[in-house]
């Protein structure tokens, strides 16, 4: 696919907004993603939405609508005029067109024998704007972020029996190796001579053993890095606190953290970032055997504090607490977030719109909230409110894994909180975010890639601020 400027070619697209008294179509309203083919003077009408509410989220989802109706019907090529719309005079419209076209090219077609190659291969923009070099570095830095964000979308979707702790780390080393990205992979005897305790409790009832996988982009100097740490469970079936069978069935999306990070530090290889990054992830699988760890056990871990095991199903934070711990311990970085499909109560309360977000730094979160302002990817902060934490208080140990039906989101995050030593850190929970239950805007049904840009773009910001 190729973007040209002050060109055009292939059919036109003109834009409608929403309105009722619109009479230049018949059968068009100007709903927002409509599209509607004038076949007699080759130009294609984009509905827009109504214009008090238009805006680049909207643009991008619009553009995303159209791109999947062009490669239904095989065309190759199309122009945006500004004298259709003027907002394409303004390099963020130019972006979110482009953005909503590449994202409209997604299809995971994987497990697929016949694979659909049909797309658009040239869109030219007929415009009048003094910066196109700028907005063509714009657009290269774009799609090699969008490519990133497709790695992790595929690893989510591929399924339990694809991808396993010893395939997740494969697929690290082949994306990232070639990058300037150092993978380390360590095995199960590694893991143990490490001392990761906790993470290797919950490994314990799979066949599969479990990897370490840490993944070094040291381009910044001498600054401290930025470490991300994804939470890594190619399949939870939630141990001896089973999941229901409903409960299940996308679980091999439990991983997404990992593929999450992998895919940031993919994109920012790609854009050869001057930065300092570390990426953490602890993958295996929650199954039941013999040696599956059990509710009521008493585990060590790598900061040596113990963990009573209340419920076997809240196992991310079990394996979080020795991978953050490491993390902070090893690389003493300037921020340490943590991005996991973590909480069910994360989703009754956001949704999948929205990311629930807990920090022990203003500063830190302040950096990862311009982040995703800049990606438009939501987060909502969440109280750190200390008096939660009693609620996870053990009688026995140090900490029990759960603490109750009450703010489940915020003591899941705080019992993270509990192993990142005194840094900077911002927890991300995705159990919404990461995997769509039903098409929404400009992402189908399945794994989302969400906040691959938002790590991206945290990362840019950093290397831009020494």
């Amino acid at each position: 696919m190729k973007f040209h400027f002050n060109e055009k070619n292939g059919l036109m697209v003109d834009f409608f907004f929403e309105d009722k008294n619109q009479s230049d179509f018949i059968f068009f309203k100007g709903k927002l993603g409509e599209v509607y083919p004038v076949e007699n003077e080759k130009k294609i009408v984009l509905g827009l939405g109504k214009k008090e509410e238009f805006n680049l989220e909207k643009f991008t989802n619009a553009i995303y609508k159209l791109g999947k109706y062009l490669m239904d019907k095989d065309v190759k090529e199309i122009t945006f005029s500004s004298k259709a719309l003027e907002e394409l005079e303004n390099s963020e419209f130019i972006l979110a067109a482009v953005e909503g076209i590449i994202l409209s090219t997604y299809s995971f077609d994987f497990y697929k024998n016949e694979k659909e190659e049909r797309h658009l291969e040239d869109i030219y923009f007929n415009i009048s704007n003094d910066n196109i070099d700028d907005i063509n570095e714009r657009i290269n830095e774009l799609e090699k972020i969008l490519n990133s964000q497709f790695f992790s979308r595929d690893l989510i979707n591929m399924r339990s029996n694809t991808i396993y702790p010893e395939t997740l780390a494969e697929k690290a080393v082949e994306e990232l190796s070639n990058l300037g990205v150092n993978v380390k992979v360590y095995d199960k005897s590694q893991i143990e001579e490490l001392g990761l305790k906790a993470f290797l409790e919950v490994s314990k009832g799979s066949d599969n053993d479990p990897r370490f996988i840490v993944m070094e982009y040291l381009k910044g100097g001498d600054e401290k890095p930025l470490a991300f740490v994804g939470k890594g469970l190619t399949y939870d079936s939630g141990g001896y606190s089973i999941k229901p069978t409903d409960g299940m069935s996308t679980m091999n999306s439990d991983m997404s953290g990992s593929a999450i990070v992998m895919g940031a530090l993919s994109a920012i290889a790609k854009n050869n970032l001057s930065v300092n990054v570390v990426g953490v992830v602890a993958a295996c699988e929650n199954l039941i055997s013999g040696k599956s760890y059990k509710p009521g056990d008493i585990i060590n871990s790598l900061s040596g504090k113990k963990i009573e095991i209340d419920n076997t199903d809240a196992e991310g934070r079990v394996t979080l607490a020795d991978a953050v711990y490491y993390a902070a311990d090893k690389y003493n970085p300037e921020i340490l977030v943590d991005i996991a499909t973590l909480t069910g109560a994360c989703v009754i309360a956001l949704g999948e719109r929205y990311t629930g977000v807990i920090s022990n730094s203003e500063k830190a979160f302040d950096a990862i909230q311009d982040a995703a302002n800049k990606s438009n990817e939501k987060i909502w902060k969440l109280p750190n409110d200390p008096s939660f934490k009693e609620l996870f208080k053990s009688e026995v140990g140090d900490y029990l894994n759960t603490g109750g039906r009450q703010a489940g989101t915020i003591t899941g995050g705080q019992f993270i909180g509990e192993f990142v030593k005194d840094i900077d850190w911002v927890h991300m929970d995705i159990a919404g975010t990461a995997y769509f239950s039903k098409e929404y805007g400009a992402y189908p049904k399945g794994a989302t890639g969400v906040h691959v840009k938002t790590l991206y773009n945290l990362a840019k910001n950093y290397s831009l601020k020494k």
